[in-house]
């Protein structure tokens, strides 16, 4: 396993949701991994919801776990760190590629770009699209 810290993250994550835990294990992370565990673990409730309403041909709780996962930490980041959008869309894309299939990358990158646009184009970027 790779020592970068969305990637760590991705398995503590992963896991505890293949394993129906309510809570991630953290005691192994430390810094930027554990900041994003528990922050999508803090925003779960509105991070599925943005999740559900841009993936419109898919139903989350169909998605592979590894996708919805990355999915979680990219939104996340982009509703709650001032970790720079591009940032955020190149590192679930590698996350995606990485641990996924083929066609998970363009996927993930695809609803994370949806968002970006979305909050580019919603007054003070919030997450809701405008009326």
């Amino acid at each position: 396993m790779s020592t970068e810290p969305r990637d760590r993250a991705l398995w503590a994550l992963y896991e505890a949701e293949r394993r129906d835990l309510e809570h991630a294990d953290t005691s192994d992370l430390t810094g930027k991994a554990e900041r994003i565990v528990a922050g999508v673990s803090e925003h779960l409730e509105e991070v599925d919801a943005t999740i559900a309403r841009l993936s419109t041909r898919w139903d989350p709780e169909r998605m592979p776990v590894v996708d919805r996962t990355v999915l979680r930490i990219g939104v996340f980041e982009l509703l709650h760190s001032d970790t720079p959008p591009n940032v955020v869309l190149s590192e679930a894309a590698r996350l995606a590629s990485a641990y996924s299939t083929q066609k998970s990358a363009p996927f993930v990158n695809g609803v994370l770009s949806a968002l970006v646009q979305e909050r580019a184009a919603t007054p003070n970027g919030a997450s809701e699209p405008p009326d």
